[in-house]
C-alpha cells in the first residue's frame, strides 16, 4: 500500500515504468496498419485502448503520488490528450492507420478507471498507515 503514499520509495521503479510504459503505447500506436494483427474478437481494439491508458494514468499517479483533487485531474487531462495525440498521429503520420474518436474516449475511459484505481488505493493507504 505504501506505492500509493507521497512517502513512497517506489517513486523512481514507478516513474521508469511510466516512462517505459508511454514509449510502449507509442510504439504499437505507430504501427502502420499492416504490421498489425488482425484479430476476431468484437471491439478488441478498444478494450486494448481502455487497457493502456489505465494503467499509463496509474503508473504516472504513482510516479508522483498524490490525492489532491488537482493533481488527479490533471493526470487525467494529460492522459486524454496523449490518447488524442496519438490517434491525431495515427490519422495523420502512420500508414494504414486512420484517427478514431471511439479510440480517443477509451483512452479517456481509461484514464478515468485508472485515476479511480489510484485514488481508491490511496485513500486506504493513508486510513492503514493513520490508524497505525
Amino acid at each position: 500500500m505504501v506505492v500509493f503514499t507521497e512517502n513512497s520509495p517506489y517513486k523512481n521503479r514507478a516513474k521508469f515504468s511510466a516512462i517505459g510504459w508511454t514509449l510502449l503505447i507509442f510504439i504499437l500506436c505507430f504501427l502502420p496498419g499492416n504490421e498489425i494483427p488482425n484479430i476476431k474478437i468484437p471491439f478488441i481494439d478498444k478494450w486494448a485502448h481502455v487497457i493502456l491508458f489505465a494503467i499509463f494514468a496509474f503508473l504516472w499517479l504513482c510516479a508522483s503520488p498524490s490525492n489532491k483533487w488537482l493533481h488527479l485531474f490533471l493526470i487525467l487531462v494529460i492522459t486524454i490528450f496523449t490518447g488524442w495525440l496519438v490517434e491525431y498521429i495515427q490519422g495523420h503520420y502512420v500508414s494504414g492507420r486512420y484517427q478514431d474518436n471511439m479510440d480517443t474516449l477509451a483512452d479517456a475511459v481509461g484514464g478515468i478507471i485508472g485515476v479511480l484505481f489510484f485514488y481508491v488505493g490511496n485513500n486506504l493507504a493513508l486510513r492503514k498507515y493513520s490508524q497505525g
